[in-house]
């Protein structure tokens, strides 16, 4: 069966990963979570990311969590898995076993902990790719790894056959733009900064994998097809819903604020794993308040 998607192209959930409060995976939550997005029109689904807490999950876990996604995604969108870890043999272990789970397709994260050559990065993905049939999108996050991929190592990945994008969660446009300057058309290239869809879809980009999107679904969604249909004055305005929500991240250690702003409307989400805490009572209060504020606006509603 031909499933009714194209890959790597419009707006993906970076799905938090919902804990009971002994901090264990909540399946039945998970499955909620995922039936909601896929109800709400976004174009694909992507958990084991780094919202999802991927650093802090075993190896049987991450599995777990991407067989119940894979199950109530139910081929209707596709399933974008996280497989990155510190080393080459485990992130390919991972990568396998999560292609023999019926994702649609693997994110892998740079290497991190260590300072790697763009050749020893290259090598990673290139053994990688090559342990797996599925397809294969790039993860860019220096902040949090240490490693960038470079414009000229990404255009050299992109001629591998099943590597067909990459997720830039760098925060530089400039970085987006040369990555799009560097590849092929057929090269899909998705912001992973939330303020930067709209302007990454209008320079050639394919989409966004988007934290935002938890919390809002069909308003991430329809910038995308806002731009699509060429409504950029609408999906301008929807790309402003997400300004106060981005700029509350910063009041916790991620992903609390988003968990937290879940959780406030009806989403279980749960806690974040320790060590991360739960928010002080003075960020908690700020959150509250933008949520409050979001739902006197009429863009956000308990569930």
């Amino acid at each position: 069966m031909t499933k009714p998607f194209e890959l790597s192209t419009g707006i993906i959930p970076a799905m938090v990963t919902p804990f009971n409060e002994r901090e264990e995976l909540n399946e039945p939550a998970l499955r909620a979570m995922t039936r909601r997005l896929v109800a709400a029109g976004v174009h694909g689904l992507f958990c084991l990311g780094t919202n999802g807490e991927f650093f802090n999950l075993t190896f049987d876990e991450k599995v777990r969590i991407a067989e119940i996604i894979v199950e109530e995604a139910g081929g209707k969108v596709p399933v974008y898995a996280g497989a990155g870890c510190a080393g080459t043999a485990e992130t390919a272990a991972l990568a396998i076993r999560l292609e023999k789970v019926g994702v649609d397709a693997l994110s892998v994260i740079t290497p991190y902990f260590l300072a790697y050559t763009q050749q020893e990065l290259i090598s990673h993905f290139e053994t990688v790719a090559s342990s797996v049939s599925i397809p294969v999108i790039l993860y860019n996050i220096p902040a949090r790894t240490g490693n960038a991929l470079t414009p000229k190592t990404v255009g050299q990945l992109a001629k591998v056959p099943n590597i067909i994008g990459i997720k830039d969660s760098s925060g530089s446009f400039d970085n987006i733009l040369q990555y799009i300057d560097q590849t092929p058309d057929s090269f899909s290239v998705l912001a992973g900064t939330d303020s930067l869809i709209l302007p990454t879809l209008m320079a050639g980009g394919k989409g966004a994998i988007a934290a935002t999107a938890n919390v809002f679904p069909e308003a991430v969604a329809s910038i995308y097809e806002h731009w699509k249909a060429g409504r950029f004055a609408e999906a301008e305005e929807a790309q402003r819903v997400l300004r106060d929500l981005r700029s509350a991240f910063g009041l916790g250690t991620l992903p609390s604020v988003l968990k937290a702003v879940l959780n406030y409307i009806g989403v279980e989400a749960g806690p974040a794993r320790r060590p991360v805490a739960p928010l002080t009572p003075a960020a908690d209060q700020e959150v509250r308040q933008m949520v409050e504020n979001y739902k006197r606006k009429g863009l956000l509603a308990d569930l």
